[in-house]
């Protein structure tokens, strides 16, 4: 098992086996590997639609090591004059829908159309061991060799609204790397299942067959911030049934307000094992960028994708601050000592916190 672990080391830092030959040879390896890449190779490369750049520059903006920042921020500024010409769609659905297959079926069938597909996966993490399993690329077998497509998985950690921490910066880092279709794959509809709607222009629900009992356990602010819902799996035996859950779909999407866009939702159905019904929602897609451009929401969303973009940076850099502050640090365990012995509450031991900093 070592050597197979050296020889993936050896390959990827082109150091030959006569090489491996002592254990300050093996650190040698290990330490490159946590060398900072140079920024501007990194941004040559990026612009260059070099995957692999792309892949350290994501890295790098996902990196919470503070010495890491600067560099982030350098790369995102340089990066940013050659992004904002994708288009950016949003992938949500009940866990178990099949989004990571609807996702290879729709990139695959978007690259055979002469388009440039970035997918960034995100994966659950774990509230008690805080890893993740990020298998995206393990269940999108023939999407991940399309020299077109580009798979990102990425852990959403402690980020609530179904994205990771860096979404935003990984989307611009794709678009200047030159891909057409953004593809934002989020960990599945929950309580706070909507930032992904912030920063997409296209917001699609995947549903399963029989909605009538299932829309139930979806929040209703998603349904309302859907462009399309679609209702997968819609083959075999599900065939009629899926047709039954479009019919009722269009109903239910009746009794909701007109959207401030301008554009009716749309239901359709697919199968992507089967790989029917996948061109129509890329029709669907069309004809919405066509409808909200013409009537300048596409512009208008983008300004406010962009508003929210900057409120929760500064909302994830005073939090970021706030909490390795020393002080706030050491107050922070002795409060929470005092709840443990009752001598205190959560709200007086918050308040005494924000004095001390606000005073600092």
């Amino acid at each position: 098992m070592v050597k197979h672990k050296t020889s993936a080391l050896q390959e990827s830092q082109g150091i030959s086996n006569s090489e491996i030959t002592n254990a300050s040879s093996v650190a040698k390896i290990k330490s490159n590997r946590k060398v900072i890449p140079d920024i501007e190779h990194l941004v040559t490369g990026i612009l260059n639609k070099d995957t692999a750049a792309l892949s350290r520059g994501i890295t790098l903006i996902e990196s919470t090591n503070p010495e890491h920042s600067q560099k982030a921020n350098k790369l995102l500024k340089a990066c940013l004059p050659h992004a904002n010409n994708s288009i950016r769609i949003g992938i949500t659905g009940v866990p178990g829908v099949g989004k990571s297959t609807f996702i290879e079926a729709f990139g695959s069938f978007l690259t055979s159309i002469g388009k440039r597909v970035a997918v960034l996966a995100i994966d659950p993490s774990s509230s008690i061991s805080k890893g993740s399993i990020l298998g995206d690329k393990t269940r999108m077998e023939v999407l991940v060799k399309d020299k077109n497509a580009f798979i990102r998985p990425s852990a959403a950690s402690d980020t609530l609204g179904g994205v990771a921490r860096k979404t935003r910066e990984s989307i611009i880092l794709c678009e200047a790397a030159g891909f057409d279709i953004i593809l934002i794959e989020t960990v599945g509809v929950g309580q706070s299942e909507t930032a992904v709607h912030s920063m997409v222009d296209f917001f699609l629900l995947l549903q399963l067959t029989g909605a009538g009992d299932e829309l139930q356990g979806i929040k209703r602010g998603i349904i309302e911030m859907a462009d399309a819902i679609v209702i997968n799996k819609a083959d075999g035996s599900n065939i009629n049934l899926a047709k039954a859950t479009v019919s009722d779909l269009k109903k239910i999407l009746h009794l909701y307000n007109e959207k401030s866009s301008g554009w009716i939702p749309k239901v359709s159905s697919c199968s992507s094992i089967e790989n029917k019904g996948i061109s129509d929602i890329w029709n669907i897609i069309q004809e919405y960028i066509q409808i909200t451009t013409k009537n300048q929401y596409f512009s208008t969303k983008r300004n406010e994708q962009n508003r929210f973009w900057l409120l929760e940076t500064i909302k994830n850099e005073l939090t970021h601050t706030f909490f390795n502050n020393e002080t706030v640090k050491t107050e922070l365990n002795n409060q929470l000592k005092l709840i443990e012995q009752n001598k205190t509450t959560p709200f007086a031991a918050a308040e005494y916190i924000l004095n001390i900093k606000t005073k600092n």
